[in-house]
């Protein structure tokens, strides 16, 4: 049996050759020692510092020796459960030697390694001790740097980047999206602000709403009309978004307009986004997609205008290179209020909707209008030339009911529903709504009433295929929890390929009734302890709770939670297990929350992590927190043990 050597005392000098210099003075204050705990390798809260700090300074001079700072030390990194599975590992309860490291990352992290590479390549990132390291070795020290860095992170390495098929079509992914965007505050009186616009896209947004309204001296602006918000230039918000567009994503942005603009202030708008994007603009189609949508690697580095348009691709092409502006262009827009609300009663059947797909071929479309309760209204729309030639593969489109997208949408054409319409849609037609969104980019948006800039939860619209499910990106809370989870995934790039059922025109699935048949995930969470969490600095309350929620298609969606650990936010112990069937793991997000436990006032939120539960490592784990507004808060983390099986 090989026996790993051990250099006698190496771990207690060179613990000491990092620590003198700085108790040459004699004692050293709590900012010198939090410092100097940074400068160990050990990141660490300073409120939780200065509180253990307290307890050590045993002369309350604000000031502590060497043996004090030993014992602060060996509290913050000798943590029992990181030992416990140090010495399940080492021969010696001393060191790891690089076979002892293998067999802990394989049999426990589930990582594959070849002739001891990983373990090699982690001894000589996390291994402080020298004569340990060039022993290939690793030491406790080594051991705790090593479980408290990133290699260690509940998420997975691979979903960092860019690795799903992004070839296909652009209906075929979920798209970052944001409501009203120019908005930081509510949606009467709060102030625009192009901020609004960059921190979206530094957090990967791809789909972008501005509000263009005529302005003063021939310069468009963006607001929300008829409130009291502030006004920004068009011009300003196109040139933040040039600046940041590609910044955290190279695939395509979304400009979706809503435009209240004057034929002559719509040429100001197209003058203003050819001069500032230049070729980045699409404003032709592509050779290859005449008669489909480009998929996102094909619009690489790119902005697309979505807005009105009058006319085809093909004339728009011919077009290309003629002087445009001040040529005005006339519609009639078609509005039919409420048809499907007034006319549907009961949900129907898949087989029942396939039928009717199969008759409606045949039907004349006048009939199939006529024969419902719907009121049709017409309004006149006058469109700049310049501007509706620059929307190409994404033509906004009033939505008018299933049948009529069936038989009469154009492959470019996109709609936004309202969440108050498509919520009735989505349990009325559930089977029509799925198929809709196989075949075209559907956007959904807060219903008016949000005044507040509050938030929907996305998860119902996600689970029926919705592209763009468009948030107040301002708003912290649940919904942008999710969000911001979701979209965690391929590589932060905003485009996240949907799932094979949700892309199906065979349209076999449906949320709310899963039979099983697919296969269902069964995850296994033992929640161990928690590290340096945040708490309360007025009250010095610490009784914390962890809530386990699972997020996805309704029979998924579940909360599970521990037992509350009393005064003790720096290192508590759960030993929990949970367990959790998902029937729907491709839709499934899991999201962790840590709260401060109310008596008389509801629990207090300290901090979450939300992400897609396929994006989750096996083995023992660390869950960073963030705060409500979505901040990291390293080192505050939770540690778990997580095992997971697919049928």
């Amino acid at each position: 049996m090989e026996t790993p050597r051990y250099h006698e005392h190496a771990e207690a000098r060179w613990f000491l050759a990092k620590i003198q210099n700085e108790f040459r003075g004699g004692k050293i204050t709590v900012e010198n020692t939090h410092k100097l705990l940074e400068e160990l390798g050990i990141r660490c809260n300073f409120a939780h510092v200065k509180r253990i700090f307290k307890e050590n300074d045993r002369l309350k001079q604000g000031k502590i020796t060497i043996e004090e700072f030993r014992i602060i030390y060996r509290s913050i990194t000798y943590r029992e459960e990181i030992l416990e599975i140090f010495n399940t590992y080492s021969k010696n309860r001393k060191i790891l030697s690089e076979k002892n490291l293998t067999e802990f990352l394989t049999q426990e992290q589930y990582e594959v390694i070849e002739n001891h590479s990983l373990s090699t390549e982690i001894i000589k990132k996390y291994e402080p001790i020298d004569e340990v390291k060039n022993e290939q070795q690793m030491s406790f020290e080594g051991f705790v740097r090593y479980m408290f860095s990133s290699n260690c992170l509940i998420f997975k390495e691979d979903c960092k980047a860019v690795y799903q098929d992004m070839n296909q079509p652009l209906k075929d992914y979920f798209i970052s999206s944001s409501h009203n965007t120019y908005l930081i505050s509510d949606q009467l009186l709060g102030p625009s602000d192009i901020w609004g616009y960059i921190s979206a896209l530094v957090k990967g947004c791809r789909c972008l709403e501005i509000d263009c309204w005529d302005g003063a001296q021939n310069e468009p602006i963006v607001y929300h009309g008829y409130t009291l918000t502030s006004k920004l230039l068009f011009k300003t918000v196109i040139q933040a978004i040039n600046k940041y567009a590609f910044v955290t994503s190279e695939y395509p942005v979304v400009l979706s307009l809503e435009n209240h603009c004057s034929p002559g202030q719509q040429d100001v708008i197209a003058d203003i986004l050819q001069s500032t994007f230049g070729d980045l603009l699409l404003s032709d189609m592509l050779d290859e997609f005449s008669d489909r949508l480009p998929s996102p690697e094909a619009l690489k580095f790119k902005v697309l205008v979505k807005n009105k348009k009058i006319g085809t691709l093909l004339e728009t092409h011919e077009r290309k290179g003629m002087f445009k502006q001040g040529q005005v262009l006339e519609t009639e827009d078609d509005v039919y209020e409420d048809e499907e609300e007034d006319s549907l009663k009961e949900p129907e059947t898949r087989d029942v909707f396939l039928l009717r797909v199969k008759e409606e071929k045949e039907t004349d479309l006048s009939k199939l209008i006529g024969g419902a309760a719907a009121k049709k209204k017409t309004r006149k729309i006058r469109l700049a030339l310049a501007l509706s030639d620059l929307v190409i593969y994404t033509k906004a489109e009033k939505f008018r009911s299933f049948q009529y997208s069936r038989l009469y949408q154009q492959f470019n054409e996109n709609n936004s529903l309202g969440e108050s319409r498509a919520r009735k849609l989505s349990k009325l037609r559930v089977h029509e709504f799925i198929f809709h969104t196989t075949k075209f980019i559907t956007r959904i948006y807060p219903k008016v009433t949000r005044t507040d800039s509050s938030n929907f939860n996305p998860q119902e619209f996600w689970n029926i295929g919705c592209q763009m499910v468009a948030l107040n990106f301002q708003t912290p809370g649940l919904p942008m929890d999710l969000q911001n989870g979701k979209f965690l995934d391929n590589g932060d790039s905003g485009y996240l390929l949907k799932p094979d059922f949700l892309r199906d025109t065979t349209l076999s699935f449906n949320p709310s009734e899963v039979t099983g048949e697919g296969h269902p995930l069964t995850l296994t969470i033992r929640l161990i302890s928690g590290i340096q969490l945040p708490f309360n600095l007025f009250s010095n309350k610490a009784d914390v709770l962890v809530i386990i929620e699972v997020y996805g298609v309704p029979s998924d969606q579940v909360k599970q939670q521990t037992r509350v650990v009393k005064k003790n936010a720096f290192s508590p112990r759960w030993n929990e297990t949970f367990t959790f069937i998902i029937q729907v793991p491709e839709l499934a997000l899991i999201r962790f929350v840590v709260e401060n436990e109310g008596f008389i006032a509801p629990n207090e939120f300290l901090g979450q992590y939300t992400l897609p539960v396929l994006c989750m490592n096996k083995g023992y784990r660390r869950v960073p927190l963030l705060s409500k507004e979505g901040e990291s808060l390293e080192p505050s983390s939770l540690f778990i043990y997580v095992w997971y099986i697919r049928e």
